[in-house]
């Protein structure tokens, strides 16, 4: 079995959390690594909640052009202070994310960005597909609703599965927030602009 050390040692890769977090987390989870990730993911998740009435003003605008130069991306991500725009671990999110847009060809970057037409576009178009369907409406609003949510994880930025991640579970948005909860800092993803060659402007 893994000592103390070892342990925190190993939370702190995985999430970059501080010592005495880590040691947080591990006490209240009993020495389970996997829910001492949980736990620290979630504190993160509720610091970046009350950060995000903070401004960031700062940041980068990223590039990444494809091998062969026939696709590529610019954008914009911001953060509070220039120190952490210049930290390697921003530098690399910036990169991570112009790659997925690259791969995965996002329209908006948050689900609060697609307009209010075109989600009930959507929904009329699922609803037509489900017409011939002889079920209660109830079901077909939840079938309706999942579709819908696969919609703005395969449009939205920060819905979806981050292209880097094996097991195919962990989000744009959940790395995002990572590099939140390491920094203290509010991390916005402001914008992005995909170019490929022969695609109609």
């Amino acid at each position: 079995m893994a000592s103390a050390a070892e342990l925190v040692k190993r939370l702190r890769e995985l999430t970059g959390a501080g010592v005495m977090d880590c040691n947080d987390a591990l006490k209240a989870t009993q020495n389970d690594l996997q829910a001492a990730v949980e736990y620290l993911r979630k504190k993160g998740l509720a610091q970046a909640a009350k950060r995000a009435h903070r401004e960031a003003r700062e940041g980068v605008v990223g590039s990444y052009i494809h091998t062969g130069a026939k696709l590529g991306v610019l954008i914009e991500v911001n953060c509070e202070s220039d120190f952490v725009a210049r930290t390697d671990d921003f530098q690399q999110l910036v990169k991570d994310l112009g790659m997925q847009v690259a791969a995965a060809n996002p329209a908006y970057v948050a689900r609060e960005d697609v307009p209010g037409e075109v989600v009930e576009k959507e929904r009329e178009i699922y609803r037509g597909q489900m017409a011939t369907e002889k079920k209660p409406p109830q079901v077909i609003d939840k079938i309706v609703e999942g579709k819908l949510e696969k919609f703005f994880a395969a449009q939205c930025l920060l819905e979806q599965p981050f292209i880097k991640d094996a097991s195919g579970k962990a989000t744009v948005r959940e790395l995002v927030d990572g590099l939140n909860a390491k920094t203290g800092e509010r991390i916005v993803v402001k914008r992005f602009c995909r170019f490929q060659i022969g695609e109609a402007g």
